[in-house]
């Protein structure tokens, strides 16, 4: 059996969906019918129950913020699609970066001058 102490695996609690549509909605400030197009345009893809009912996380309502604030600077929604794809893509290489230079740093600062 597995360390008591050790967390579960699996998604993170940010990434659980727990709030429905009509809440994510009004915690972002914006309409149900804008999260169904958001939904629909690729922009974020929030879990299901078995029912096939939406269900927000908190990672999601963080990204309906970002899509919310991106619209207000006057993009569209092709442009927000490419901001968010290019953020996420970042977000991956810095975590990609960072685990790197900790490697190296454990391996004796291999490659340091």
């Amino acid at each position: 059996m597995g360390d008591p102490a050790a967390p579960e695996p699996g998604p993170p609690p940010s990434a659980k969906g727990v709030y429905g549509i009509s809440v994510a909605a009004e915690i972002v400030g914006t309409g149900v019918q804008n999260l169904r197009l958001y939904e629909a345009r690729g922009l974020l893809t929030p879990d299901r129950t078995t029912g096939g009912t939406r269900r927000y996380s908190q990672d999601d309502l963080d990204r309906l913020h970002r899509i919310t604030d991106l619209l207000a600077q006057g993009l569209n929604l092709s442009g927000v699609a490419m901001v968010l794809d290019l953020q996420d893509a970042n977000t991956v290489l810095h975590h990609e970066n960072t685990a790197l230079k900790e490697e190296s740093e454990h391996q004796g600062g291999i490659g340091e001058s």
